[in-house]
């Protein structure tokens, strides 16, 4: 646990939602408690990066990831900051800023998102991290169980953003190759689960071959989408464990895709598990945006992920 800093960054407007995030919470399923951490772990990573250089931290500390924007900030502290994600116009003291770059930040200045243009969640990170205690060995901000982050709670008007000073002798940027492409519409691959024999064919191929819509009942616990209507040859299960990623089928046929604030136990038959890699696309959709699915086995499920995690690892950070 850490000694929370009386300087920081002061909240003038929180935007739609705000809110404290490291990598999230582990091992704790079995007393009810939810993993928390970034929807979008890959942004999440590379805003702390870009500020790693500035003072001694790693590329999970603590940030804050904002969802569709309009987050304003007064700076306390002389620092460096970075924002990555979603196409979000930055402006420091009202002057344009590249996003995926570091930027030096003085005591009294104005930090401001706009609205996304393009993606839904992004990542503003400070040199060392946020000073944030941890509870239950994070400090995930999950609201629906009042823990971690500010008091359980989301980042309000008002409140203090711990942080302590830094400074840098250079800045830093990522290559545009290396940055994520966001898009209104994805693919998103789908290992199935043990429950799939509940499906039949047609419905399975039903599954595959309809393109679904993002309602607007889509949140940090799960995705629920609109389109063909999908049916398993049961209501209902006893109650079990949810894996990340995993898409129920409630009775009115309707797929949601549950993520990192989901439920620990859930009762609805399970067609398969969207992999990580593509949970992070998904969570960058609004409202309206479209989905698709597409079966891989196991084993390429495991190819993508390595091949995804070389590639983060393989991009270098460029001065600036």
């Amino acid at each position: 646990m850490s000694t929370a800093a009386s300087t920081g960054f002061k909240v003038i407007s929180p935007g739609v939602l705000s809110l404290i995030q490291d990598s999230g919470r582990f091992g704790y399923h079995g007393i009810g408690l939810t993993n928390g951490g970034p929807l979008d772990p890959q942004a999440f990573y590379w805003a702390n990066r870009l500020c790693e250089s500035a003072a001694k931290q790693t590329a999970n500390n603590i940030a804050l990831e904002i969802s569709v924007g309009g987050l304003v900030l007064e700076s306390e502290v002389d620092t460096v900051i970075a924002v990555t994600g979603a196409d979000m116009a930055l402006t420091i003291n009202g002057n344009n800023c590249p996003l995926w770059r570091s930027h030096t930040i003085k005591a009294g200045d104005h930090i401001e998102l706009g609205y996304a243009q393009n993606g839904c969640r992004s990542y503003l990170a400070v040199a060392g991290g946020f000073d944030i205690a941890h509870s239950f060995g994070s400090a995930a901000t999950v609201t629906r169980e009042a823990i971690g982050g500010l008091d359980g709670e989301r980042v309000q008007q008002g409140d203090l953003l711990p942080c302590h000073s830094a400074s840098a002798s250079h800045h830093y940027c990522l290559d545009k190759k290396d940055q994520p492409v966001y898009s209104t519409s994805i693919t998103a691959r789908v290992i199935l689960g043990y429950q799939q024999q509940t499906f039949s064919d047609v419905q399975k191929n039903l599954f595959f071959s309809s393109e679904y819509t993002v309602s607007d009942r889509c949140d940090r616990m799960g995705y629920r989408l609109t389109g063909q209507e999908i049916n398993s040859s049961i209501n209902g299960i006893l109650s079990e464990g949810i894996c990340h990623g995993a898409i129920q089928i409630p009775a009115d046929g309707q797929p949601i895709v549950l993520i990192n604030d989901r439920q620990t136990i859930g009762g609805y038959p399970k067609i398969g598990s969207m992999i990580s890699t593509d949970t992070a696309r998904l969570a960058q959709l609004l409202p309206g945006g479209k989905v698709a699915f597409e079966a891989v086995s196991m084993e390429r499920a495991h190819n993508l992920l390595h091949f995804a995690e070389a590639r983060l690892q393989q991009a270098q950070l460029q001065t600036c």
